[in-house]
Order: structure tokens, then sequence, then C-alpha cells
């Protein structure tokens, strides 16, 4: 788009994960600027709390659609869907997520492959699937990474796979895509207010811990998505919105000692 600031009023953006937590939060601050909402999740029943805090429960403004992204025909059918009842798509937002808590020796293949079908996977599925329309209207598209997409951190090392392939990933796509004019944005939070460690996975499959220890203050989903979205209208290719974030980008390439030191004090168990 010429613009260098990208307007929001009446333009069609999907969100994955909206169910819940940032999902929501970022559908909230999309419709509070005068954006469309298709909101993508599982869970139907979150959907619909989704729609009713967006003031639309019967869905005639905005669509809620219940999708698996681990799967091709799902997706497939819903940005049929979503290009059928509201014109195409101008910002995917790719924000569900899936994480675990195991050391790397303990994690299944079975919970590691789980875990990248979710965050990667089902990111460049969605975006594939937006792609044709996104070209076309000089779109957009967000991935919700992580301070794991590009530094370890301990005990999640499925989850810090799946994030830093999304970094080569969508690196290379936004390259890719230049001479369409569609942005690429790559957004790296560190630790945020959301149910995803109440779902993350144990080395076996099962429920994990849930006292997982943090670094920083919790980030709030709604600070978060309020920035995604400025990020997005300011055209901007990357996104640490947290202070622990931002001192984590630079500290683990000016310093990667001291920052695996520092991170394994913070979250490696005694």
């Amino acid at each position: 788009m010429p613009d260098p600031h990208r307007p929001l009023t009446g333009r069609v953006v999907v969100i994955t994960g909206a169910a819940h937590g940032i999902g929501r939060a970022l559908a909230l601050t999309f419709a509070a600027r005068g954006a469309r909402i298709a909101a993508l999740d599982r869970d139907h029943a979150g959907l619909s709390e989704t729609l009713a805090a967006l003031g639309d429960p019967g869905g005639h403004w905005h669509r809620a659609l219940t999708v698996d992204i681990t799967d091709d025909a799902q997706v497939r059918a819903a940005f049929e869907t979503i290009t059928n009842a509201l014109g195409g798509v101008d910002v995917l937002i790719n924000n569900a997520g899936l994480s675990h808590h195991s050391l790397a020796h303990e994690t299944s293949h079975a919970v590691l492959d789980q875990v990248m079908q979710v965050n990667f996977h089902g990111a460049v599925r969605c975006t594939l699937a937006a792609l044709p329309s996104l070209r076309r209207r000089k779109g957009a598209v967000a991935v919700m990474s992580s301070v794991a997409g590009f530094a370890p951190l301990h005990a999640r090392s499925a989850y810090a796979a799946s994030k830093h392939a999304l970094h080569g990933w969508f690196d290379t796509l936004r390259a890719e895509l230049a001479p369409d004019e569609v942005d690429v944005l790559i957004v790296c939070p560190s630790f945020v207010r959301t149910d995803i460690d109440r779902r993350a996975l144990a080395g076996d499959g099962g429920p994990a811990r849930t006292d997982k220890p943090i670094a920083g203050r919790l980030a709030s989903p709604d600070a978060i998505a309020a920035q995604v979205v400025d990020a997005l209208v300011r055209r901007r290719r990357r996104l640490t919105p947290t202070p622990v974030s931002r001192v984590a980008w630079w500290l683990s390439r000016l310093a990667p000692d001291l920052y695996q030191s520092l991170m394994l004090r913070s979250q490696r168990r005694t």
C-alpha cells in the first residue's frame, strides 16, 4: 500500500486463536478501529463470547468460524467462507499457539510434532490460504512469535523450535512479497497473562504444571494487542512489545553467554 500508514476502517481482519487472551483482545482492538473481524478458533463457546464482546453476537458485521488450523480442509473452507462473506482478507493475524513445559530429552516426539503443527504449520497453512487475497488487496500478515523465537528458553525446546521456524519462514516470505507490497510483522512478546500455560503439555503429552517461572511482569493481552495494531498500521517488520523482550533481543545478540546465564537463573527450577 503506498500510504505510510495503513487505515483499518472497513478492512477485514482474520485472527486465529480468537476465543481467548491476546486473540480476543486483538479482535476488540481492531474492531474499535473500524475493522471487520473474522475470528477463528477450535473453541466454539469461546468464539461466541468473543462475538458477544464485539457487540455482534449474531455475526451480522463480524464472523466467527470454528476451525482447527492443523486441518487443511477446515482451513481452506474457512478462508473460502471469509472471502465469500466479507469479500477477502486484508490482515491475517496468526495468533493461535500451543506450549509445553518439559526438558528436551523428556519431550516425546509426539509433543514436538503437536506443538509444531499448531505454532508453525498452522500459521503457514492459514497464511497460504489467505495469500491470494492478501496479494490482491496489498494486505498484511502478522505472526505471534516470542522471545523463544530468537533466543533459547529453558524447558520449552519444542516451543522454541516452532517459534524459530516462524522467523525463518516469515522473514523469507516478507522478502518474496515485497514486490506485492504485502507487509509481514513478527511479534515477539515475553510473558503475557493468558491461558496458554494452563493448557500447556507435559513431555508425555499430559497436562503440564502451571506454576511456570516467569521473568518480569506479566503483560496484559490488551496492552499487547494495542501495540500489534499500531505496528501493523505503521507497517513495521518486528515488534518486541515488552521491556523483557526488548532486553532479551539485544542481550541474546551482544552477550549470548550472559543472556543464557540470566535466562537459566530465572527459568530453571532448583
